[in-house]
């Protein structure tokens, strides 16, 4: 059975973009959050090209693997040169909410605008057994607020960046996590949540 999860790498001010985010501008300043995929000498054995240190690698290779959909809010889509290459994740195909119906830059991708409920149906499906990987911090909040998560992973990067988008943003009520895994790495702290029910 597919679990919906969300790793976003997060400012340790709670930002996942930088200032000026947007199209052709990607995170906008915000590029630091992601200098981790690249800082250790152990390859992914996921995503080509990432050289991760040795605790990232496992916890970062162990969370890609499960992935099945990738399901991203409009904003996140636009922000991403509509992910020309196909989708975020190197497998596993891409689904977009969005409040508008509009064509897919390609075959890897599904456009959703009925809301969240049948996006995280449609990317479940698409999964196929395997996990459902959120993106975009409105997504995420829109998705916890409709009980819809299973898993946050905050991929916490020791810098404070002072502006940008936010992770999480207003919540209906309190959603209570529990804390399955802390691992500290040179320049990240992974923490890793079930979201209580």
């Amino acid at each position: 059975m597919s679990n919906v999860i969300c790793g976003l790498a997060v400012s340790v001010d709670g930002y996942i973009t930088g200032r000026e985010p947007g199209p052709g501008r990607g995170l906008g300043d915000g590029g630091v959050l992601f200098d981790w995929y690249g800082s250790g000498d152990v390859p992914s054995q996921v995503f080509d090209g990432f050289r991760l240190t040795e605790p990232s690698a496992r916890i970062f290779d162990e969370l890609a693997s499960r992935v099945g959909a990738t399901l991203a809010g409009h904003t996140t889509y636009t922000d991403s040169n509509r992910f020309a290459e196909g989708a975020p994740h190197p497998t596993a195909p891409l689904v977009v909410l969005s409040h508008s119906d509009f064509p897919p830059a390609n075959p890897r991708q599904t456009i959703v605008s009925t809301g969240i409920h049948d996006a995280v149906d449609v990317a479940k499906r698409a999964a196929a057994g395997k996990d459902v990987g959120l993106m975009g911090g409105v997504l995420v909040t829109e998705a916890l607020a409709a009980g819809l998560v299973d898993e946050l992973i905050l991929h916490q990067v020791p810098i404070l960046l002072g502006a940008g988008r936010r992770f999480f943003h207003e919540l209906p009520q309190h959603i209570r996590l529990g804390i399955l895994e802390v691992v500290a790495a040179p320049d990240v702290t992974h923490l890793h949540y079930e979201v209580k029910r």
